[in-house]
């Protein structure tokens, strides 16, 4: 036999062969979604419509890298907007909540190594930009905030590809909660099978509020799952309890502060907001 033809029968025999190519091995699905539903109530078409929405009483402001638009709750029209050249001055706004009639933004200079971030701040009545509150470089980009028990709580993430930075994966993201003055008053981490899974494409929590039931609610950058956190009782890690499917594709969000348990996400690639309703029927 010649010797070409004995090395093919070789490899076909058990421990001969050739290393296959690595398969990745998706991370833990996490919990289901339980008692937890989701169901669509209506779709509007917003140009601004690629990194979250914002909500209260009357309006909801959608939020693109450099841009703002304000929309009729009611109608979907939009009414006014807000918008800068990219980098004069903002980069990357990511996510947004109304509180006592101002839209806080969060901004980071995403893609930018190292990593920087700031709160920007809106007047909702004239959409004019009327503050800033810069974090410098704090560990992480800033892509949310919301309020909780009086303080703010706020999200900043670290990358595995594209606007990483050495040393640091999407592990190192985290919650922080500061005073109405900014001063750090607590710290959380994420759930380490959570991560795993939202950071396979090289991202993490790209949105967050806290809405139903006291919960932590928070999305991935592109995932059509919503997941449902708990504050730890005692240590200083998130407790994943739920995962939602939805429409949406990931990206922040807001709860209407008017209908209990409906909320604004967004479809990216086709420009839309959604408005869905989260039920729990424990």
């Amino acid at each position: 036999m010649k010797i070409k033809s004995l090395l093919s029968l070789f490899l076909l025999l058990p421990g001969f062969g050739l290393a296959a190519d690595p398969v990745a091995t998706p991370a833990s699905a996490g919990p289901g979604p339980g008692n937890w539903q989701f169901t669509e109530l209506r779709r509007h078409p917003a140009v601004e419509a690629r990194q979250g929405v914002a909500v209260d009483q009357d309006y909801f402001y959608v939020i693109s890298n450099h841009a703002l638009g304000k929309y009729h709750k009611a109608t979907g029209e939009r009414v006014a907007g807000w918008e800068c050249p990219e980098g004069e001055p903002l980069i990357h706004l990511n996510a947004g909540v109304v509180h006592e009639g101002r839209l806080y933004c969060a901004h980071s200079n995403y893609p930018g190594v190292p990593n920087q971030s700031s709160v920007e701040i809106w007047d909702t009545a004239t959409m004019k930009h009327i503050g800033s509150r810069s974090f410098g470089l704090y560990g992480g980009s800033l892509t949310w905030l919301d309020r909780r028990d009086g303080r703010w709580v706020a999200c900043f993430v670290s990358y595995a590809s594209r606007g990483g930075e050495p040393g640091r994966g999407p592990e190192w993201s985290r919650l922080v909660e500061f005073d109405d003055e900014w001063r750090q008053t607590g710290g959380w981490g994420f759930p380490g099978d959570l991560v795993a899974m939202l950071s396979m494409r090289g991202y993490s929590c790209s949105g967050g509020a806290f809405g139903p039931g006291g919960f932590l609610y928070v999305t991935g950058h592109d995932e059509k799952e919503l997941y449902v956190l708990a504050m730890p009782e005692a240590g200083p890690t998130l407790q994943w309890v739920a995962t939602i499917p939805m429409s949406a594709e990931g990206q922040a969000f807001g709860w209407d502060p008017v209908e209990p348990g409906v909320f604004y996400s967004l479809l990216k690639r086709a420009r839309e907001v959604i408005v869905g309703r989260v039920t729990d029927s424990r």
